[in-house]
């Protein structure tokens, strides 16, 4: 991204994918995004640091990614009753919810017209600032009530339907509010961050080395992407090079990861949509494979797999030997599988142009990862940076245009199949070597990012180092921030019955962002 038509200077940052690091001014912010966006850019994260004590404010930072890499916008906001910054959502819609959210976080207020609280459920005084470094929580305080005020539509006929936020089983609770005339829908509006975890304000007081297992457990069915990126800052930071076999396993994990998640979410796609016999045929195969993932590495999910430095621990010969004749086998029965879901028609008339979300529409509203990639925006890390080991895999880039369910089950079946190509390429050329190299010392004050393409989307992971190996800041950021607004999108004009099946095409995170 080149900003020097706004007199702006740019410096290197420590990252895993080529990165820039550009100080604006207060009224340069919304300019340099939209110079960043007319070159291609788009919104990947939002979020800000209690900085009273070196820039007397609160330091904003703005992440956005073109061809050529990442750039971090960076803009000082005075420690004043009245200051703003400029509102990152004239640009980029989905920087919203992340603006609202650094507000109730950090008490820094953009000049949005909705100043809606987001993280905030009436857990703590709305006076006070979690992520602010002089916060002390009190025992003492009661949970009060919040009377959020959802945008309603008006009309003849028009009614509403509020859904959650407790739902049934065991997922989180998101509450969803319904505009419907019939059962078609008009508008949607979702709210999220019931179980705010404080995840950001638990780094400050965790080592560099430790963090890396907090980071792992920001959402579940990404752990080993997290760890990777939170792995990758500190390693940038510490200008360390990890061995190149723990690299290779990295990448192993990181596809046995999206390969048990497109297992589970083909399954799920077909039960909704009426077709049993798909949910029980991938839900065994996604078992097998997460058994696997306990034999080889100690962990169905993988988790505590992925470290500064490398890897936990190595494959042995045999379950090496395992995985690939399990990927053989998977792969021939995902392809009978695909047949079955292609040639049926009940299945296929729920998916056909069900939550439709067009090119232009994900172009616009900023849409990420495998969503994106369904609805013609071709996107993905491993390609586009194709650092060690992904420069050697010639990994396949997934992609559709039609944007509807689908367009989404159509690339994870592609997906799917080419994760199963690779698991097998990375053990037959698994290089030889240690896994695991010492991280050296790092001076604190300095920023790292580390950026991997999950099975959802890109994970970022900002990380600070303070004194003494502390961790100052650590901002883990899901893909699911700006997939979440495409969601209510994405269900209009639809019938109220579609909904689950639409929300379960996209499959976001609601831990990734209740932080």
């Amino acid at each position: 991204m080149d900003f020097s038509r706004l007199g702006l200077s740019a410096a290197t940052l420590a990252s895993a994918v080529p990165a820039v690091r550009v100080p604006v001014g207060s009224g340069q912010l919304v300019p340099a995004c939209r110079v960043a966006h007319e070159q291609g850019a788009h919104l990947v994260a939002l979020w800000a640091s209690d900085e009273r004590d070196r820039v007397g404010g609160t330091l904003v930072r703005v992440a956005l990614q073109d061809a050529s890499g990442l750039a971090v916008l960076e803009v000082a906001v005075p420690d004043l009753p009245d200051a703003r910054y400029g509102d990152v959502s004239a640009v980029f819609p989905a920087a919203a919810r992340m603006q609202r959210a650094a507000f109730d976080l950090v008490g820094v207020a953009s000049e949005a017209d909705d100043q809606r609280p987001w993280a905030w459920m009436a857990s703590w005084p709305i006076d006070r600032y979690p992520l602010r470094r002089d916060f002390e929580a009190s025992p003492k305080w009661e949970p009060g009530q919040e009377d959020y005020e959802f945008v309603r539509v008006a009309g003849d006929g028009v009614h509403e339907i509020p859904v959650g936020p407790v739902h049934a089983g065991i997922i989180e609770p998101g509450h969803f509010r319904f505009q419907i005339v019939g059962e078609k829908v008009l508008r949607l509006e979702e709210r999220l961050c019931y179980t705010h975890k404080g995840i950001e304000k638990r780094f400050e007081s965790m080592a560099l080395a430790d963090g890396c297992r907090l980071a792992g457990r920001v959402s579940g069915d990404s752990t080993v992407a997290y760890a990777w990126a939170y792995s990758q800052a500190l390693e940038a930071l510490a200008g360390l090079a990890v061995p190149p076999r723990a690299l290779w396993l990295r990448a192993l994990a990181l596809e046995r990861e999206r390969i048990a998640n497109h297992l589970g979410d083909l399954g799920y796609l077909g039960n909704d949509g009426g077709f049993a016999f798909g949910l029980a045929q991938f839900s065994r195969l996604r078992e097998e494979v997460v058994r696997t993932n306990l034999a080889a590495f100690g962990h169905r999910l993988m988790m505590d797999l992925v470290v500064p430095g490398g890897v936990a621990r190595d494959l042995d010969r045999d379950h090496a030997a395992a995985m690939v004749d399990e990927a053989k086998r998977v792969a021939a029965e995902v392809a009978t599988l695909r047949g079955i879901y292609d040639e049926h028609d009940g299945l296929q008339d729920r998916f056909r142009t069900c939550g439709r979300v067009t090119p232009e529409l994900a172009a616009r509203l900023g849409l990420v990862g495998m969503a994106a990639r369904a609805s013609g925006q071709a996107r993905d890390l491993r390609c586009d940076f194709a650092a060690a080991p992904w420069d050697a895999l010639a990994v396949r880039k997934a992609g559709a245009t039609g944007g509807d369910v689908a367009a989404r089950v159509a690339v994870r079946f592609d997906e799917l199949a080419e994760s199963l190509r690779l698991v097998r390429s990375i053990v037959d050329h698994l290089p030889e070597g240690d896994v695991r190299t010492p991280v050296p010392d790092v001076p604190p004050h300095r920023l790292g990012l580390g950026y991997v393409e999950g099975w959802r989307g890109p994970v970022l992971v900002a990380l600070e180092a303070g004194p003494g190996g502390t961790i100052r800041r650590c901002h883990p950021h899901d893909p699911s921030w700006a997939n979440w607004p495409v969601l209510e999108h994405a269900v209009i004009g639809n019938i109220v019955p579609d909904f689950p099946l639409i929300n379960k095409s996209f499959n976001l995170s609601y831990s990734g962002q209740d932080l």
